[in-house]
This record gives structure tokens, sequence and C-alpha cells, in this order.
């Protein structure tokens, strides 16, 4: 078996039956990439050959060269997962990354906006011009619902439940979850569809997206990464946001607030309230005034 046959069925594995994005497959591609090419070069032999020393002695070579832990975590999770599949396949009878230890990487605290910093955000954006009030919905739609950028980007006209207080959101595998929606992000959303947007000149299979560029397609990822910079740039504020730092704020200003983690949890969409749990970290004030509920406090 060579290893570009078999790291093309894996690929079609993770997006057929994983339902994985894009851009995690292509990680997980260029992460094997580096295995074939470091087996072929030291031992000229295919997937089904490898042994855990030869994973072994990858590993330390990566590791040699400088690579940062959280990189090095990675790869060996890429590793892990396409031997995984190999055996599953019976293609391979024993697994030989089974024993592989990924290194500490420790957990990196998310940058956060405060409220104040959000306002003036948002508060930066030109109403001026047609797609200020896109973009102001956009902005509060992903503090106010805490979404992915790319489940802001896809979300459509027919997910919205405003009746209900919800919104469907689209995440990580396709899985399916319903986000409350607040009655501020309703009436910016509502402005922009009405007053914007049904002005646009629609374009075919974009006709149910909420949020439009204006040639009337999907906005882009990269174009949502430039707004929320041009605006980070525009108030002289020192912090490098992205999208993905409205959702930690989100979670963040939830959690200090006194929300439930569990329900956190589920507004995110996190598989593991591990992941939720990281929020519990970003406010040290927070935890030790928390600490006062306890009877020997």
């Amino acid at each position: 078996m060579n290893w570009k046959a078999a790291i093309q069925d894996y690929h079609s594995y993770l997006k057929i039956e994983r339902s994985l994005s894009a851009n995690t497959i292509e990680n997980y591609n260029r992460d094997l990439k580096k295995l074939s090419t470091y087996i072929e070069e030291t031992h000229s032999i295919g997937p089904d050959k490898v042994e855990a020393s030869h994973l072994s002695a990858f590993i330390q070579d990566i590791a040699r060269s400088g690579l940062n832990p959280r990189s090095q975590a990675r790869i060996i999770s890429s590793t892990k997962g396409f031997y995984k599949y190999l055996l599953l396949e019976d293609i391979i009878s024993k697994d030989p990354a089974e024993l592989l230890e990924a290194p500490k990487t420790g957990r990196k605290l998310p940058d956060t906006l405060s409220i104040d910093e959000i306002d003036k955000v948002i508060g930066a954006i030109d109403l001026s011009k047609p797609e200020g009030e896109r973009n102001r919905a956009m902005l509060e739609t992903l503090y106010g619902c805490g979404l992915r950028v790319s489940e802001l980007t896809s979300l459509k006209i027919s997910d919205l439940f405003f009746n209900e207080g919800f919104i469907k959101v689209t995440g990580k595998g396709n899985k399916e979850r319903f986000v409350p929606i607040s009655s501020s992000c309703i009436k910016y959303i509502g402005i922009y569809r009405d007053e914007i947007r049904s002005h646009l000149d629609i374009q075919k299979g974009h006709e149910d997206i909420l949020f439009l560029n204006r040639r009337g397609k999907q906005l882009t990822r990269v174009m949502l990464f430039t707004i929320i910079k041009d605006l980070a740039t525009k108030i002289g504020l020192k912090k490098k946001i992205s999208p993905h730092t409205f959702r930690h704020s989100f979670a963040t200003h939830l959690i200090e607030g006194g929300a439930d983690l569990r329900a956190v949890q589920e507004m995110l969409g996190h598989e593991s309230i591990i992941t939720t749990e990281i929020y519990t970290h970003l406010d040290k004030d927070f935890l030790r005034s928390a600490i006062l509920y306890h009877p020997r406090a």
C-alpha cells in the first residue's frame, strides 16, 4: 500500500463518514504528508509496514526541528487518527501509534474583549454605508450568540426562529444546535434583512443565506476577518482580535455573569465540557469571589 492512496482514502473517510470541515481535513493531510515524507526517506516503506519504533523516531525528529509543542501534539493526533482508521479498515492488524504520547502543551487562554471594548468596536461601524447595517447585525450576532465564523457566514434565513427566540446553528461535523437570540440581535438582523438585503441582486444558490456581500453572494471568512481588523484599527485597539474573539467574549461574559457551565457548553456547541471550562480560568477575581459562597469561607 502506498502513502498517497492511503492518505486519499483517509481524506474521503474524514469527509464522508466523519463530516469534518475542509480546513480540518487539510490540516490532517498536511501533517500526514510530513509523516509520509519522513518514513519514505528514512525507511522506504508503506504505511502498512510502519512500526512503533519508526513513529517514535519521527516524533523525535519533529521535536528536534524546533516545532512548538502545540504543533507537535497536532501531528501526533493526526498520526494516531490515521492509524486508527487503517486498523478499522483491516489494513493493519496492530496499531503502531497506540502508545504515542503528545507533549504537554498547557492551555492557552483565549483573548477576550471587555463589554466596553465590544461596544466601541461595534460603535465604530459606519452606518451611513449599506454594508454598515450588515456589519452591525453580524457582529451583534457573533457576540450575542457566540458563533464560530463559519457558523455565521453560513447562517440561513430559514434558520431564524425569532418568534421562539432561537436560531438554528450548524456547527462542526454538521451538528445542529439551537442558540437563544436576544431582542437586540433580532432588531439589527431585521433592519439589515428588510432594508438592505432586500435590495440586493441575490445570486442563484444564495437566496437563503442571511449575510451577503455586495454581489449578492455568501460572505467569506476572510472578509469578516478584514472587517473586524479594520474596526479595531479605527478605534486604536491594541489587542489582536478576530471573529473568534467575539465568541470567547460571549462565553467569558456569560460565565462571569453566573451562567451555568453546561448551558454555555450547549450554546457554544462544545462536545466536551472540558473545552468550555477554559472560560472559568479567565477572570481570577471572579473565581476568588466565588469562594465566598463556601460555608468555610
